[in-house]
């Protein structure tokens, strides 16, 4: 009865859960094993290579960085150069606020999946209409906490060694430690320990003088920039729209249209390792509220967070989770 009755007064939110469900199953029934894969002989020798490279970060991670071990990514599954997943973020349009979602058992989250990539456009139509700015993407990984085991992705092929070593470290982080209804803080520590964590697993596989190592600290070094560069952009949005509260609303979107423009246009400032990747990325479309939330949620916390895992806890990972685990369970 009592199930019966949620699900009358949810039943928008069931329908979401069974269509998730469905997508999450399709990946799951459909990946092959990995000893399957490596011994197929009609499976490219680049893609095994891969295959033990990923393996490797693994174990990593487990025997030396501390996470949790896991079934994830035993299995692979070829997405055959398709998109699988779509996110939504959604803001309030004169305000750095998340519009949040509120799920069983992961609390309050501030984004919302969709296998189905028209499903997810319906529901970023509606929230426009809401007056919500919106924000959506594919992505290319995520972390199911456990419930299932989380598979290889052919899509993760596309990243090189550093940043394939911190995708990974980042979902095996959230497997290992997730706090309900605080995604910023899950998000910017799985941030802090993907980043620590490669650069910890090139230095080890390759040294400090390698091609590897050269190439993701530069990369991560310009991503930082930027990222730093949109979280002062959110700052100043944010502080904006408190001086413009009793204005009308053609009067707040030209002044938060002006800004945004300005931050971007500012971009030019900023002396990047690649200059040419961040060059032209807002020439289709200018950023808005829900855009900057993105990095909010992923890194606003991010350089407290590792200046406390490096100089409290000696860039121990495992020391610093299980010191957060342990805030959690006194909260």
């Amino acid at each position: 009865m009592i199930i019966i009755i949620w699900s009358a007064f949810n039943f928008s939110l069931l329908l979401y859960g069974i269509d998730q469900l469905k997508g999450q199953m399709h990946i799951v029934m459909n990946a092959r094993s990995m000893k399957d894969v490596l011994v197929d002989t009609t499976v490219p020798d680049s893609i095994k290579q891969k295959i033990y490279f990923i393996e490797k970060i693994k174990k990593f991670s487990i025997d030396t960085i501390g996470l949790k071990s896991s079934k994830n990514y035993t299995t692979f599954f070829d997405q055959k150069d398709k998109p699988l997943l779509w996110v939504i973020t959604a803001s309030e349009p004169f305000e750095m606020k998340a519009f949040e979602w509120k799920f069983p058992l992961l609390g309050k989250v501030t984004y919302k999946g969709f296998f189905d990539y028209d499903k997810g456009k319906k529901e970023e139509a509606l929230l426009k209409v809401q007056g919500f700015d919106t924000d959506y993407g594919e992505v290319s990984a995520w972390s199911t906490l456990g419930w299932f085991h989380d598979p290889i992705l052919s899509g993760m092929f596309r990243r090189n060694k550093g940043q394939l070593a911190e995708l990974i470290i980042h979902e095996l982080t959230h497997s290992t430690l997730y706090l309900k209804s605080n995604v910023n803080l899950n998000e910017n520590l799985a941030s802090v320990c993907g980043e620590q964590g490669a650069i910890h697993f090139l230095r080890s596989t390759y040294g400090i003088d390698s091609k590897e190592f050269d190439e993701y600290i530069k990369n991560k070094e310009d991503y930082n920039r930027f990222s730093r560069h949109m979280l002062i952009g959110a700052h100043l949005l944010d502080s904006l729209y408190m001086s413009m509260n009793d204005s009308n609303t053609i009067f707040k979107q030209t002044n938060k249209n002006i800004l945004i423009k300005a931050i971007v246009n500012s971009l030019d400032t900023i002396t990047f390792h690649f200059p040419l990747r961040y060059k032209n990325v807002f020439n289709k479309q200018l950023p808005n509220n829900a855009y900057f939330i993105d990095f909010i949620r992923y890194d606003a916390q991010k350089d407290e967070m590792k200046n406390v895992l490096l100089k409290k806890f000696n860039g121990n990972i495992k020391e610093y989770i299980n010191f957060l685990s342990l805030e959690k369970d006194s909260m």
